[in-house]
């Protein structure tokens, strides 16, 4: 009997299901892989932003965690969501017990309207811990700057950040140029990625859309699929990005604010 590729999630549930595990599971579904899911926080959120939200006790996280990894062969981790210093080492104390798996992970630190999705002590715990174990991190620009301490106004500025980040112990660090200001000189949607020794740039046809809700969850998602399946990480992050840009084009208006990328 064929048996099918299981990838895992650990992140928030987002209610509107444009973010968060709901739209990684999407993502997941149509990359053809089994999606596998580990709540770590609810929210209250919709396409207009986040409003409140509510950590998941670690020792539940770590309940969830054991119950999947005892019964499913998972070859991929992605994090989003981790809310708290107490998620982040509940989950890194877990995985670091789990060999030769591609871990992901996806920084979210706030909401597109400010709302803090992780704590000053989880960013500390994250740096400490996590991200040592991280084969990538995903940092859009703004989070970047957070877990560097440096203001990100150049292209020189962004080199020098992906290699902090990789100093705290991240294999390969993709720093996604959605929030890229023009007098950088470079087009908007270039990510670009540092694997310790070269440094490769992501284009694609920047798409000008307001449904970009989920739009990070939805790109660390389609990575980590195509990791699961074996692809090398510069082809998974090709793949993965056009992916993204064809979801944004065929994305629609749901919600009063910013609609899905995943629908």
């Amino acid at each position: 009997m064929k048996s099918k590729t299981c990838v895992l999630t650990i992140a928030g549930s987002d209610p509107g299901a444009g973010a968060g595990i709901q739209s990684d599971l999407k993502t997941f579904k149509n990359h053809g892989v089994y999606g596998l899911s580990v709540v770590t926080a609810l929210t209250a959120q919709n396409t207009k932003g986040v409003t409140s939200s509510y950590a998941i006790r670690s020792e539940v996280i770590t309940a969830q965690l054991n119950s999947v990894f005892e019964d499913f062969r998972i070859l991929a981790v992605k994090t989003g969501m981790l809310a708290n210093e107490k998620v982040v080492e509940a989950v890194a104390h877990l995985l670091k017990k789990r060999k030769n798996l591609k871990l992901v992970v996806d920084p979210v630190i706030r909401s597109k309207n400010n709302f803090r999705m992780l704590s000053t002590q989880g960013i500390r715990a994250m740096k400490k811990s996590l991200l040592r174990m991280a084969y990538l991190v995903t940092p859009n620009i703004p989070e970047a700057e957070t877990l560097t301490g440096m203001k990100i106004e150049s292209l020189d500025d962004l080199e020098t950040a992906a290699v902090m980040l990789h100093e705290l112990g991240a294999k390969n660090v993709l720093i996604k140029g959605g929030h890229l200001e023009s007098h950088m000189g470079l087009p908007k949607g270039m990510d670009i990625m540092f694997d310790g020794r070269f440094f490769h740039m992501f284009s694609s046809n920047y798409v000008n859309t307001k449904n970009t809700h989920g739009i990070g969850c939805t790109l660390s998602a389609a990575i980590v699929s195509n990791l699961a399946m074996g692809k090398t990480l510069i082809r998974s992050i090709e793949t993965s990005k056009q992916y993204v840009v064809r979801s944004l084009k065929r994305s629609v208006k749901i919600g009063k604010g910013f609609s899905p990328v995943e629908q």
